[in-house]
């Protein structure tokens, strides 16, 4: 069974843990940066590998050293549980040594 797709009240709840990301356009959004392109490919990796345990994949795009990110749960359309789990696996690895995203 997949993920069912959250209220609006339990969106902004849980939004409320994650304050550098937003909703936007039905997504949860966020920007990386990073010292420079290496920092910022390396993040996307452990992102890539938790996201595929998850079979959970987001929207994301990088250019030097930003990372831009949009999850949202197609099947569901809309957010689920997932994309916060997801938001929050990128939050750790973002703060993770090596990591220092701004």
């Amino acid at each position: 069974m997949r993920a069912q797709k959250l209220d609006d009240a339990t969106i902004t709840a849980r939004l409320a843990a994650l304050p550098a990301w937003s909703l936007r356009e039905g997504k949860l959004r966020r920007e990386y940066r990073f010292a420079d392109f290496s920092a910022a490919f390396a993040f996307m990796t452990r992102c890539a590998l938790r996201a595929e345990q998850l079979d959970h994949h987001p929207e994301w795009r990088n250019v030097y050293n930003r990372v831009d990110i949009a999850l949202t749960t197609h099947d569901a359309h809309g957010i689920t549980a997932l994309d916060f789990t997801l938001a929050e696996a990128m939050e750790n690895f973002a703060r993770a040594p090596g990591g220092s995203a701004g």
